[in-house]
């Protein structure tokens, strides 16, 4: 039982609302817990890591999980089991979020496992959960016993009328130009993840600037009240390193055969002799060293990242090109004849596929989370298969990393898609990436811009993305960015920064570091560094498709969007859904009413079809009024009284024989008959029905 003695309480002001944070309450048997409150907002954040750490580890097994909870925002889970499942996307897509400015501060060598697990259990629209979460994920490891070398502090950023917010509310996220999770500690940035709409560069600068001032906050506020308080003392751990015995006699033998090796800028032959020399080490001491080839092997790993991240401060890349050089760029659209829209990208040796389908807004997928239910009409979905790095592994359903580059790249070209009532269409873009070595979800936002353009899209402009990278001297400070990094570069260096927008502006960035943290200067260079880039690529693709297609796909549907009275919609639907299934069948095409009144309707083929579906479901719609003339159909005939018609679905009027025609007229049949089509005019309407003139009796 939890010692409620023990227990404390912290507040602080944190952008303008308190923020509540309780320790020692809940969840006792954790490493480090915490309980963070905003308002209603409530976030439980627990840390836990193992006693020991796992035999033969080669990388720091940390797990970070966000659990939405549905009766956080009184719901109950929808599906059979009604109880919480996979996570969803967004889910996911916070739990990289935490994960991401937390990992570089864990010690090196340290391969125990360690899980944060943060739990939304309650929800104020107006204050976002996620930012709560990374404040106490890092609450949670800085009062643990684990080592770290936090505290971290989290914010989000808006812009509302020019103006900086710091974790906007639901009406301000709605007006807000950037949207902008940031993550650091009180000297530098740690995590960038931001959408925008089109921003300068010195905005989005500024909002990270902006930000980082109220990080600086809650870092001093963990550091000088939460950790004296409550804090645990650090474990003193065994941390895995290479014997200097070992560094030493490997740095001696295999230095000049790994320098010789790397002294080439052709990758393949590269990695031919780098094998070659490895295996040649390895061999050398696999006697000398018989129970430790791990720290042989690890000795090589740094041998190598040395000697290039030196050639990289000297100017001199793995592939040769100037520290400013995008790869040579290829791209190709109309790939796929019976696609509604496709493109190939191609820079260096990154590929990616991507197709652009269009469907009824009826399509668009519904999200159900901890915010209200909407549905998205732009969805963007990335696949990185096994062969695009020419590995052999079956195909698997998408995982984190996927998630994220495909959310990365949907935020890259969401502000550009035209509104509904402009494109009447839900968009769904998948990219396939070929081949990888570098930089993959910036060439799906390129290779999503031109399938756009290849389907008809009217987007408000291009977009065009790159990744920046960086080595840092730590002990110097010396810093180089390189443009457009490869794999190699990605591996071996300290940053990578992805930068996408259009010729005016930032619509997205996304950072991730292995350093603890990078200063304003830096990221000043490299957004500068990238726009250059982002112009060079931009022109690139409009080289090979100049503009937008003019006309649809054949293949693509015909959708025409029309409003009714929103009264009305039961009419048009009719009982069961019998009068509009019978439109639907008579016309061969597919109609969505939303409660609005909107009406869509779309065919394949000649929009003729959809034109005929929109005048029946505007003639049901419609109030009759005298003078109105339709085309209707003979449903009925008393032989000495006149005609029934159905002028529209559910609707009909009366033709009396003495209206039939100008001369005498003894029985109805002799002019009409069942079936017949006619034009009629209204020309009374009361409490017995309406009456018609007919005015033209039509061929079928």
């Amino acid at each position: 039982m939890p010692d409620l003695e023990k227990a404390k309480v912290f507040k602080t002001n944190y952008a303008g609302r308190e923020l509540v944070v309780e320790v020692g309450k809940y969840a006792e048997q954790a490493n480090g817990a915490c309980l963070v409150r905003c308002g209603e907002t409530v976030v439980h954040v627990s840390v836990c890591m193992s006693e020991t750490a796992r035999d033969g580890m080669d990388f720091f097994p940390l797990s970070v999980d966000y659990e939405e909870k549905m009766f956080a925002v009184g719901k109950i889970p929808g599906g059979f089991k009604k109880r919480e499942g996979r996570a969803s996307d967004k889910a996911i897509l916070t739990s990289r979020l935490i994960d991401r400015p937390i990992r570089p501060l864990f010690p090196k060598g340290i391969f125990n496992d360690v899980v944060v697990i943060a739990t939304a259990l309650s929800v104020d629209p107006d204050i976002s959960p996620e930012p709560l979460a990374m404040v106490g994920s890092s609450i949670a490891l800085s009062i643990s016993d684990i080592p770290w070398a936090g505290p971290t502090g989290s914010v989000v950023v808006g812009m509302v009328d020019g103006e900086y917010v710091i974790n906007p509310d639901v009406e301000q996220r709605a007006k807000s130009r950037i949207h902008l999770n940031l993550a650091g500690t009180s000297d530098a940035i740690l995590m960038i993840e931001a959408g925008a709409n089109e921003v300068t560069d010195e905005e989005m600068v500024g909002a990270i600037m902006f930000g980082h001032e109220e990080i600086k906050k809650v870092c001093a506020w963990i550091a000088d009240e939460i950790v004296p308080a409550v804090g645990k003392p650090k474990k003193e751990m065994e941390l895995y390193h290479i014997p200097e015995d070992i560094d030493a006699a490997v740095k001696a033998y295999g230095y000049d055969k790994l320098y010789a090796a790397l002294d080439t800028f052709d990758r393949q032959e590269r990695q031919a002799r780098q094998d070659a020399a490895e295996k040649e080490i390895v061999d050398h001491f696999r006697e000398i060293y018989p129970d430790q080839i791990r720290e042989v092997k690890d000795s090589i790993y740094y041998i190598v990242k040395g000697i290039v991240r030196a050639k990289i401060f000297d100017g001199v890349r793995p592939d040769g090109r100037k520290l400013t050089e995008v790869r040579p760029i290829w791209c190709e659209h109309g790939v796929l004849p019976r696609v509604h829209g496709s493109a190939v990208f191609t820079r260096g040796q990154t590929q990616a596929l991507t197709t652009c389908t269009l469907g009824m807004l009826g399509e668009a997928q519904r999200m159900e989370g901890l915010d209200e239910e909407t549905e998205k009409r732009y969805m963007h979905q990335y696949n990185f298969p096994g062969y695009c790095t020419g590995e052999a592994k079956a195909l698997r359903s998408p995982g984190r990393r996927e998630i994220g580059h495909g959310a990365l790249a949907e935020r890259a070209l969401e502000p550009v898609i035209p509104a509904a009532t402009e494109f009447p269409y839900a968009i769904r873009v998948v990219s396939d990436i070929y081949s990888s070595n570098g930089s993959s979800s910036m060439a799906s936002v390129c290779g999503s811009t031109m399938a756009l353009m290849d389907a008809g899209v009217p987007i408000t402009a291009p977009v065009a993305g790159c990744a920046m990278g960086l080595v840092k001297d730590q002990e110097t400070g010396k810093y180089v960015i390189m443009t457009d990094i490869q794999g190699l570069e990605d591996f071996l260096g300290d940053m990578d920064f992805k930068v996408a927008g259009t010729e005016k502006g930032i619509t997205a960035i996304q950072m991730d570091i292995k350093i603890k943290g990078i200063s304003k200067e830096i990221m000043l260079d490299a957004i500068a560094q990238a726009q250059d880039a982002r112009r060079h690529i931009l022109g690139k693709m409009l080289a090979c498709i100049p503009a937008t297609s003019e006309e649809l796909s054949p293949y693509a549907p015909k959708i025409i969007t029309f409003a009714i009275n929103p009264e009305k919609i039961g009419d048009v639907v009719g009982k069961q859904g019998k009068v509009i299934n019978k439109i639907i069948e008579q016309t061969g095409t597919k109609i969505d009413i939303e409660e609005d009144g909107t009406v869509c309707v779309a065919c394949y083929g000649d929009v003729a079809n959809a034109q005929r579906a929109k005048a029946i479901i505007e003639s049901i719609a419609h109030d009759p009024e005298v003078g109105d003339m339709f085309v209707g159909v003979v449903v009925r005939v008393m032989s000495t009284l006149g005609a029934f018609v159905e002028f529209a679905p559910g609707k009909d009027g009366l033709v009396h024989i003495s209206r039939l025609s100008k001369q005498r007229v003894e029985k109805v049949e002799d002019v009409l008959n069942v079936g017949d089509k006619v034009k009629v005019e209204i020309i009374k309407i009361g409490e017995k029905g309406i009456d018609l003139k007919l005015l033209e009796k039509l061929a079928d």
